[in-house]
């Protein structure tokens, strides 16, 4: 069922290994839910304060429900590569209506609404995503009230002030997803993509602030009648770990295909997804001097290594960037062009070849001198090794 509270956020190791920030995000990886902490302090929220029109956009709701309290169904775009139908045992999902190439642009999807996280102030939550909804038109409030959600109360009186708030709230934190720095908003469509761990997803997705857009582009060759998937958090982390964390903050117990290895497999998934989370941690001390330029693209190597043995194929495109980032602080011009490369073949297909990461590699394969000048690094000259080194 289509039921994370989703959040964008960095890639595992983006921008962390040479401290630098790129001008996107990707974001094939979820956070924490952004949930409202609850507690004796007043919750935080996003926009201005609407608490005291609760009661205004009660009445205003129960205008807008139909008689049996339904919502009509959403309709897609007709030209979209991907049906949404019901699954069994997970509600509903995505469905590919022909063959998906690697790196193709599966959709894009501009946001019903977003919230602002730049300023926060007091204010009741779910009375915030009301207001959002009420400049709606009834077709779009029709695609919110179609999504999924989780952990919504038992004991509200239906159609109560407090249950329409509740509801909406409800619907916003499970299918949120982060728009980097103009804040987290609704994109219904994109919210029919289930969850999928390390090897198992195969679309990943990223917000263009530039465009206002969010697009999603297929991490692997999807073949029809497959199901496309994205992930919700960064699954590196064992089976018993991801399970848990997607059953408390998400409502299911994950059997994507890597969670439903025989015990034996997924022991040396896990074990090789551990390792990976363990690489980025030591690739990210190359900034701090702990590691020379070799011994920092060797490590990034042997992550590539372990992702192929894994199938995890996530964030290579940053990973790739960074050894470039690395050669290129050591003079090592024919290293620094060659990762480029590679970076700008791997943004391609998960961010799109259009995509503001994939692009700025250009300047990088054409100079790799002009990459070594914006690091500002004083590293001594180093032979680090090119990808296939």
């Amino acid at each position: 069922m289509s039921t994370a509270r989703r959040r964008a956020t960095k890639q595992a190791g983006k921008n962390e290994a040479v401290g630098r920030r790129e001008p996107d995000t990707a974001t094939p990886h979820r956070s924490d839910p952004a949930t409202p902490k609850g507690g004796s302090a007043p919750r935080s929220v996003f926009l201005a304060g609407f608490a005291a029109v609760v009661l205004c956009l009660y009445v205003y709701y129960s205008s807008l429900s139909s008689p049996d309290g339904k919502w009509q169904p959403q309709a897609l775009p007709l030209d979209l590569p991907f049906t949404v139908v019901d699954i069994p045992g997970k509600g509903k999902g995505s469905i590919a209506a022909r063959d998906i190439k690697q790196g193709e642009r599966i959709l894009r999807e501009e946001p019903l609404f977003i919230l602002p996280s730049q300023v926060r102030v007091q204010g009741s939550p779910g009375a915030i995503v009301l207001s959002a909804l009420a400049s709606l038109s009834p077709h779009q409030r029709d695609a919110f009230y179609n999504l999924s959600y989780v952990n919504f109360p038992r004991h509200l009186t239906p159609n109560s002030p407090s249950y329409h708030e509740t509801m909406a709230l409800a619907i916003f934190e499970t299918n949120a997803i982060g728009a980097d720095d103009d804040g987290t908003g609704i994109f219904p469509t994109t919210a029919r993509l289930n969850h999928g761990c390390s090897a198992a997803f195969n679309a990943v997705y990223s917000w263009r602030s530039s465009e206002g857009a969010l697009v999603v582009h297929a991490l692997k060759n999807i073949k029809e009648g497959e199901e496309l998937l994205t992930t919700y958090f960064d699954t590196k982390r064992p089976r018993d770990s991801r399970r848990e964390h997607l059953r408390t903050h998400y409502g299911f117990t994950c059997q994507c295909s890597v969670c439903s290895l025989p015990d034996g497999e997924s022991q040396k998934s896990d074990s090789r997804l551990l390792k990976m989370a363990e690489l980025y941690e030591r690739f990210r001390t190359w900034r701090d001097g702990a590691l020379t330029g070799k011994q920092a693209v060797d490590v990034a190597r042997e992550i590539w290594a372990l992702g192929d043995e894994e199938g995890y194929w996530s964030e290579r495109g940053q990973l790739a960037a960074d050894a470039a980032w690395v050669a290129a602080a050591h003079a090592d011009l024919r290293a620094t062009r060659s990762w480029a490369q590679l970076a700008q073949k791997w943004f391609g297909f998960e961010l799109g070849a259009d995509s503001t990461h994939a692009r700025s590699m250009d300047e990088v394969i054409a100079n790799p001198d002009s990459l070594r000048y914006r690091t500002g690094a004083t590293r001594a000259p180093e032979n680090v090794g090119s990808p296939d080194a």
